[in-house]
């Protein structure tokens, strides 16, 4: 089994994985937070290095990127597993597997994504659908391939990966889209047990590297829907991402959102009214996601 990237060897066959800004503390048989990645005897495993879902072949435009390669196709992998665990996921059934949950789907070669990405005519190759930070091992040789072959790499993230780990992909990616949840670190320690800062000082960050950066927040009703806390995530994204940064604003589906089914649905007044104060903060690509 492959020895994982970023992280520490301490005393007494602990661990300190750097991969992500949670800095997880591993004693020896245990995983951290995403729980795909374990200490064994003092040294971090990824479990699911090469054991992937892959196949799904999508417009670009679903991940949601409008300013990179449009009318494109991309070729989309993802495995299981996140480092966050967001009451609102809508892909949840594989971000959060059941604990004792057992890998078992095939074990996949990068060259057999590349040829199948080729194969469907795609012009990249997209990691989403999960987190790509916590399987960057096996991406990473994906994405070295896919340059090879003349593809682009695409992420779709929450944008909690650390700072080491994201210098060290970045002459890989060509494109990010970041999930910027809320602009409150009360939403993000409540309802996807992170801290909001790490996402902010990142963003910052890819924007220096000059990977290509569009930004998502899911509108959800009574939870990151006020006007002022739409407005702070806008002034944030014109003062430090640029005013050609698009922002998509999405809406939140209760029915297939993993905890909060009691929530209404995002009403469409409310997402023009988000478009309305990304253009009033001086945004010039706002898309609504009705």
């Amino acid at each position: 089994m492959l020895e994982a990237l970023f992280y520490d060897k301490l005393d007494n066959d602990q661990v300190r994985c750097a991969l992500c800004r949670h800095r997880c503390l591993i004693d020896d048989g245990a995983t951290g937070i995403c729980g795909i990645r374990q200490n064994r005897k003092g040294i971090l495993y990824p479990l699911v290095y090469n054991k992937v879902i892959h196949g799904q072949v999508d417009p670009i435009e679903k991940k949601p990127l409008y300013r990179f390669l449009p009318g494109t196709l991309a070729y989309g992998v993802s495995t299981i597993g996140c480092n966050f665990r967001c009451e609102q996921c809508h892909n949840w059934e594989i971000t959060q597997p059941e604990k004792g949950f057992r890998i078992t789907f095939p074990e996949v070669a990068p060259e057999e994504i590349i040829a199948a990405a080729v194969k469907t005519k795609c012009q990249s190759i997209a990691f989403t659908y999960n987190e790509p930070t916590i399987n960057l091992e096996f991406n990473y040789e994906v994405m070295k391939r896919a340059h090879e072959n003349g593809l682009k790499n695409v992420w779709v993230s929450n944008g909690y990966i650390g700072e080491a780990a994201l210098r060290f992909i970045a002459p890989y990616l060509d494109a990010i889209n970041v999930d910027l949840k809320s602009f409150s670190e009360k939403f993000y320690n409540k309802t996807c047990q992170a801290r909001l800062a790490p996402v902010l000082e990142n963003l910052k960050l890819i924007k220096e590297l000059d990977v290509h950066l569009e930004i998502t927040t899911l509108i959800i009703p009574g939870l990151n829907d006020s006007p002022a806390e739409l407005k702070k995530i806008a002034q944030f994204i014109f003062k430090y991402l640029g005013s050609n940064t698009p922002w998509h604003v999405t809406r939140f589906s209760p029915q297939i959102s993993w905890q909060l089914k009691h929530l209404p649905e995002t009403p469409t007044a409310k997402i023009k009214q988000a478009v309305g104060i990304g253009h009033a903060a001086g945004l010039h690509f706002v898309h609504g996601g009705f």
